[in-house]
């Protein structure tokens, strides 16, 4: 295959506004057949970017970036402005966006024939797909050597973390080197990680709780609860989830966020302003720099949560505000939980949520999301209406309703089995599987079908915002226990 020099720097501009205007109608397309171009796609490391592939398979979702031809790729055909061979691929991967100042040059891309020789190939584009903020497209150029091999093994790699590798066709589709060997199971919780010290810290992994607590419970096959649709019905079977966390919202960091401290943070005094009865008296080991949840000017929860990790205790207050500098805390509510034990608070108690719950449990973690890969516990959402009832493990109620058909406190919902994730980025699938497998537990009266989650400045808004396109008829209520009503 030759490169001809003439114009060449022209036609490649072209291509590649060909390519941006193709690519919004290219993803239509594919969506028209959903059970052969799902976006599925193999695990990979941690952080590593990762290449789409077609449904239930390792063979890329690829296209030829100038003609919008699918596998197999022929080479020898010019393209119908010049006499360049048409040798350019596209791929689609998440996880992958160039930082600030960088260019294509910052990823590398390697193929694999059936001999196990090796090609490297130059990726000439790396940018976002229109109207899919989530995705990446990334360009690459094959290798002169290559000709007509059958399936080759395709990677790229960007600062030091190599994808998963996906399949496309040569001249032929078939052939070529056997798959990668399948990756690691889903990591499992790791009960003897350390978390790291400071705000919205890394958890490593460790588990919160022992094993067979109730936000640890797989609720998969338990079940549906025999007025599961009048329930759902209250929330609102056509109201979309809203993740009420992200990056930033009106000037503060979006979500309850957190810190985690060492056993030698200084503890300090923490005086309850509403109900002191139902707290946990200090002193707490709270930081004078402490986030709050909505920013230290704001008027509403004001939720601290604070993570012994030595002692792995979990301190948190509702409605927090620091005194001379931190020196204390005033504080509505305040609850201190065992994080080695599966002891609730006393029946009818409150926490610094209205259900008597621990907050930090519930959260949606980046480091759970994209470290982790995988959300070994249940999460938390809130309700506009609910009954003046409680199911354990809450312990608390919020309503002077008592209507049977709208949610106690404590009551869980999940996904349903049948809903299909695979449309979703691997990164919003890891909170799905989660909803599946573990559920979401009601614990406080706020907008309907908000998921809680800790603010990270690493989170992509757009994609965490796909989540709303899931309706409350997507879910169902798991049977629950002894509703309590006081």
């Amino acid at each position: 295959m030759r490169f001809y020099s003439v114009n060449r720097r022209v036609r490649r501009r072209v291509r590649l506004g060909v390519f941006i205007a193709c690519v919004s109608a290219v993803l239509a397309s594919l969506a028209l057949a959903p059970a052969k171009t799902s976006f599925l796609t193999s695990s990979s490391a941690a952080g590593a970017p990762v290449l789409l592939t077609q449904a239930n398979s390792t063979r890329a979702i690829a296209l030829n970036s100038v003609t919008r031809q699918a596998e197999p790729f022929q080479l020898q055909n010019p393209v119908a402005f010049g006499r360049d061979m048409p040798t350019r691929v596209m791929l689609f991967a998440t996880n992958l966006t160039l930082a600030a100042g960088e260019n294509a040059s910052a990823v590398s891309a390697d193929a694999e024939d059936a001999t196990l020789a090796h090609y490297q190939m130059v990726v000439e584009y790396v940018g976002a797909v229109p109207g899919q903020t989530w995705m990446t497209a990334v360009v690459v150029r094959l290798n002169d050597n290559l000709g007509e091999v059958g399936d080759v093994l395709v990677g790229i790699t960007y600062h030091g973390m190599t994808s998963n590798r996906v399949r496309i066709g040569l001249g032929h589709i078939g052939g070529g080197p056997p798959d990668d060997p399948p990756a690691s199971p889903t990591p499992t919780p790791t009960p003897g990680a350390t978390p790291d010290l400071g705000p919205g810290a890394s958890f490593h992994g460790k588990q919160l709780f022992p094993s067979d607590n109730p936000w640890n419970q797989d609720i998969s096959n338990a079940p549906v609860d025999p007025n599961s649709a009048n329930l759902i019905t209250s929330i609102g079977l056509n109201t979309g989830l809203h993740p009420d966390f992200g990056t930033v919202y009106n000037g503060a960091p979006n979500g309850i966020p957190y810190v985690v401290v060492s056993s030698t943070q200084t503890l300090v005094p923490i005086n309850f302003t509403a109900f002191g009865d139902e707290s946990d008296p200090g002193p707490y080991p709270v930081p004078a720099s402490a986030p709050i949840a909505g920013g230290s000017g704001s008027t509403g929860d004001r939720h601290v949560l604070v993570i012994d990790r030595d002692n792995w205790k979990l301190y948190e207050l509702g409605y927090a505000f620091p005194i001379n500098n931190g020196a204390s805390w005033n504080a509505n509510c305040g609850a201190i939980f065992d994080l080695n034990s599966n002891a609730l608070r006393p029946a009818g108690w409150t926490s610094a949520d209205a259900a008597g719950l621990p907050i930090f449990p519930g959260l949606v973690r980046y480091d759970e999301v994209f470290e982790q890969g995988a959300i070994n516990h249940a999460l938390r959402f809130t309700v506009h209406d609910s009954r003046r009832a409680y199911v354990s493990p809450a312990r608390h109620w919020a309503s002077s309703d008592t209507n049977p058909n709208l949610p106690p406190m404590g009551m869980r919902v999940r996904l349903k089995a049948s809903f299909d994730i695979s449309g979703f980025s691997p990164a919003m699938q890891v909170i799905l599987r989660a909803m599946k497998k573990h559920g979401m537990l009601v614990a406080d009266n706020g907008s309907n079908w908000f998921i809680s989650g800790a603010p990270d400045p690493r989170w992509n808004d757009d994609e965490l915002s796909t989540l709303k396109t899931i309706k409350g008829a997507n879910f169902e209520v798991v049977q629950m226990g002894t509703i309590v009503t006081p």
